[in-house]
């Protein structure tokens, strides 16, 4: 592949993983407006009383296909809008391009839906439990509110009208996104997925490790691979389940962008990179698979 080749087919694959979250982010945006602009402390009365069952939602809600949810919940986790249990249960039931595989490679209907609702149960327990260590240790929200992500973004939203202001807070972080997934995309053509995926299949222990790292990568292309790798009989279920539960796409890369906290942000891939290694060994240990 020439040079120019390779800098088109980088430039496609990053527009094909962002474009798609464009109407998320936006819609997002145009929420926190409204109710930044509208619900003002209400909100905050409101969250506080979902706070124990907010895991169970973005579980839910995590394992739509893609990753636009992983997304929208890292940019309302930013401002504070959700608990950190719901956005851990988000990124751990997104799903990113796991169905869109299994249905291409033709994966029976009932592994499909078992795996996607065992990520659910997994997602909801974790996130429910995350929470429930925070009120233990009586860490709640901070108090940044959605207008400290206007001032991150060094715009004037106050003075212009909840469109203009979603639309500009969209463009941003696309094109943020759209930047780091060129560089993500170059560095996956010219290491090659054939080196990622002999990585992975190193050993049955050390693969799951190995899939949750590779899962953290802020790409589609980390889940596809995984989704690629276990269809093939490369990669055990627990290696699969390890490295899926922690593919929320560039769900992380929204987080990253929009969240002030960088060590807070690193707790959270820590966190996660954990819990998805946490659940591959149990698998493993219990011999459980779909």
């Amino acid at each position: 592949m020439g040079t120019m080749e390779l800098l088109l087919h980088v430039l496609e694959h990053a527009f094909e993983d962002t474009v798609h979250l464009v109407p998320f982010l936006f819609v997002t945006y145009l929420v926190m407006e409204f109710l930044e602009h509208r619900a003002g402390d209400a909100l905050e009365r409101f969250m506080a009383r979902r706070e124990r069952t907010g895991a169970v939602v973005g579980a839910v809600a995590g394992v739509v296909p893609q990753c636009g949810f992983s997304a929208a919940a890292a940019t309302l986790y930013a401002a504070r809008v959700i608990s950190l249990g719901t956005l851990v249960a988000v990124f751990l039931s997104t799903s990113d391009e796991l169905l869109p595989i299994f249905i291409a490679e033709g994966a029976p209907v009932a592994q499909i839906a078992g795996i996607l609702a065992l990520k659910v149960v997994i997602a909801a327990v974790t996130g429910l439990g995350v929470d429930a260590f925070m009120r233990a240790r009586h860490r709640g929200h901070r108090h940044e509110h959605i207008h400290d992500l206007c001032e991150h973004d060094h715009c004037d939203c106050g003075h212009e009208s909840m469109l203009f202001s979603a639309a500009k807070h969209t463009l941003l972080v696309t094109l943020f996104i759209f930047l780091i997934s060129c560089a993500l995309d170059g560095v996956i053509e010219v290491v090659g997925e054939d080196v990622l995926a002999g990585f992975l299949a190193a050993s049955p222990t050390l693969s799951v490790f190995a899939s949750a790292l590779v899962g953290l990568i802020p790409n589609c292309a980390a889940s596809v691979l995984i989704s690629q790798l276990y269809l093939t009989g490369t990669l055990s279920f627990a290696a699969m389940m390890s490295g899926l539960l922690v593919s929320a796409g560039v769900g992380y890369l929204v987080l990253f962008r929009t969240n002030l906290h960088v060590r807070e942000n690193l707790m959270v891939l820590a966190l996660l990179y954990a819990a998805g290694v946490a659940w591959g060994l149990v698998f493993a240990a219990t011999g459980v698979a779909l």
